[in-house]
């Protein structure tokens, strides 16, 4: 408190006082100072003026970084792509039916002859594969959708449909399998823009790719070889000898007309159907899919797989 508030006109000491309470109605208007909660009008004009302004500055910067940021960017394409981006340039492979909880572990596991238990495992397969069934929900109702072959890719603005006549005994009518102790597990390679797989030479394959797959690869006419191959096998010794002979619908691979993914309306992944036609029974196959290209990079384990997927099928 300043000095001359201090003392009186005596010169006597004055200790402060405690301000005269006030009531409510008060507060929100007291008539003798003529301020409306705590402040002047003139002082809460101020307030008003200073926080409109500070907020229509602060609102018109935002507005400009974000026309900023929406002025690099396309609802068609990614800004950053293939290796500059934050998903890379190596495609990961995924399967269906996925179980219910599959952070606990990719287990496919059922008793063939208990209805309950394989009617689930159907109606998965059946809702991953409705878009492909039914294309009229997709984008333009499918009609960007035509069929492919190795001599027919898609024209500009087209994608390749995917043929789910193709899948053999992998169908609905014969349950996929599940109830003959024959399951189907569906793969399929996960989408990244303007990804272009690189084949390999019929006289250049990997060393360490199955030797049933190459001499599949061998097999096939020359422009029929632009595939991404799949190939399925047990982990360990063990696992490869109960896992039985294996099928592939409707190829080995991933053809080549439906790369590169543009974000087209329309477009489905491609999937092929894994059949174990004489898997073991009462007995879990821990067994691993992954994909061959020259592009590709493959790493297994159980964290930070590459280029490939791990299962774990159970059929009592």
């Amino acid at each position: 408190m300043p000095e001359k508030q201090c003392v009186n006109k005596y010169g006597e000491f004055l200790f402060p006082q405690r301000p005269e309470p006030i009531t409510w109605k008060q507060f929100f208007y007291n008539e003798k100072t003529g301020k409306v909660m705590g402040r002047t009008r003139y002082s809460w004009g101020a307030l008003f003026v200073f926080y409109s302004v500070y907020f229509v500055i602060l609102f018109s910067l935002f507005a400009i970084c974000m026309q900023g940021l929406f002025y690099t960017l396309s609802d068609q394409y990614p800004k950053y792509q293939l290796s500059d981006s934050l998903i890379g340039n190596n495609p990961g492979l995924g399967f269906r039916p996925m179980p219910t909880h599959v952070k606990q572990g990719a287990l496919i596991y059922y008793t063939a002859a208990n209805e309950s238990q394989v009617t689930p495992w159907v109606e998965r397969i059946e809702q991953f594969l409705h878009p492909y069934r039914d294309p009229s929900k997709l984008p333009l109702e499918g009609k960007n959708q035509v069929n492919c072959n190795f001599t027919s890719r898609p024209a500009p603005g087209k994608v390749c449909k995917v043929d789910l006549s193709q899948m053999g005994p992998c169908n609905l009518a014969d349950g996929y399998g599940y109830n003959k102790s024959t399951p189907c597990i569906f793969v399929k390679m996960n989408r990244i823009y303007g990804w272009v797989p690189e084949y390999y030479d019929v006289d250049k394959l990997p060393e360490n790719m199955p030797a049933d797959l190459v001499e599949h690869i061998k097999s096939l006419p020359e422009k029929e070889r632009k595939q991404v191959w799949v190939s399925c096998n047990g982990i360990s010794p063990a696992d490869k000898e109960v896992i039985g002979p294996l099928a592939f619908y409707p190829t080995r691979g991933f053809p080549g007309y439906y790369f590169p993914y543009l974000n087209t309306p329309g477009y489905l992944s491609p999937v092929l159907a894994v059949h174990f036609m004489r898997t073991a029974i009462k007995q879990s196959v821990n067994l691993e899919c992954r994909m061959w290209a020259k592009n590709l990079v493959y790493r297994g384990g159980l964290n930070f797989r590459m280029a490939s997927v791990s299962i774990v099928l159970l059929v009592d």
